[in-house]
């Protein structure tokens, strides 16, 4: 179980987290631990929208940039490596300040996960040789509703989400119903904005990337030397087939702009369904910290 004095800060990509858990963070004596699929790998800095250099020298961060991106990680090993982190961090006198948006590391964190079967070998040797379509429509066979759950751009989430209908027995839905709630002295907030405040937020960001180089990033980084996890980063397909010259710089900023606000639309629906947190919407907090002090305010600090 996680310390009662974490605090999770939640919320979909580009909603301003990463601003926000700074400056509470400042405010409480803390130090940040990652819950972020994509910001947990080293390359891709820009990418991910990781904290910069100065963030991090101010606040201690915890995963973030912190695994080679050919490593495959999932959220078991994200659960055995950040309880003692956590741990760690309120043996120092200081506040565990957990700040993502990848819902099953924090459903994880929580103890939403124990009744998921673990990985199935044998069925993951059985799926290398099928197509994603295959995949995708032996998924369908199985629960006809389960692929408008998940992403199915994602290999591995759809080969996840057989391995739990054919090990569980029951459809998907079933093993994602019903909310989490923290444990006792855990305090937890979603951060959220309208709609299109966010989606506008998210074209900025896209631009931003490639203003500042986002391209030479990928480029460095190989295919060869990226895993399975990592791949799955968001934008990486379309920036390199951008590089690759099968499209145009500015087709890729509008592909990567429309994957990343359909991927804050299934976050938002994740942390909707799954957790019953305080919600503070950043589109109402227009002067100065009023958001630092609304936040504060909400996690009863």
């Amino acid at each position: 179980m996680i310390p009662a004095e974490t605090i999770i800060i939640a919320g979909p990509t580009g909603v301003g987290k990463t601003d926000l858990s700074l400056r509470l963070a400042k405010e409480i004596s803390s130090e940040i631990i990652g819950a972020d699929a994509f910001q947990i790998y080293r390359g891709l800095p820009i990418l991910t929208a990781q904290p910069g250099a100065s963030p991090i020298r101010q606040v201690p961060h915890h995963f973030v940039g912190s695994v080679d991106p050919s490593e495959a990680y999932d959220v078991g090993r994200y659960l055995r490596e950040a309880l003692p982190t956590l741990e760690a961090i309120v043996a120092r006198g200081k506040c565990p300040l957990v700040v993502g948006g990848t819902g099953l590391y924090v459903k994880a964190l929580l103890g939403g996960l124990h009744d998921l079967p673990s990985g199935n070998p044998e069925l993951r040797k059985e799926w290398e040789g099928m197509s994603l379509p295959e995949l995708i429509t032996r998924l369908r066979e199985l629960d006809a509703e389960a692929p408008g759950k998940i992403d199915l751009a994602n290999r591995r989430r759809v080969e996840r989400a057989l391995e739990i209908i054919l090990l569980t027995g029951k459809p998907l839905a079933a093993s994602r119903t019903g909310s989490t709630p923290p444990p006792p002295g855990v305090r937890t907030l979603l951060v959220t904005r309208d709609r299109e405040d966010l989606n506008s937020r998210i074209d900025a960001n896209v631009k931003a990337m490639f203003d500042h180089g986002v391209e030479a990033e990928v480029a460095a980084l190989t295919e060869e030397k990226t895993g399975p996890t990592a791949a799955m980063t968001l934008g990486l397909r379309e920036i390199r087939s951008h590089l690759r010259g099968e499209l145009s710089r500015e087709e890729a900023i509008a592909e990567i702009s429309a994957s990343t606000r359909r991927y804050a639309k299934r976050q938002m629906t994740w942390f909707r369904h799954q957790h019953d947190f305080p919600v503070l919407n950043l589109s109402c907090c227009r002067h100065g910290d009023e958001d630092l002090s609304e936040a504060l305010r909400l996690l009863a600090l």
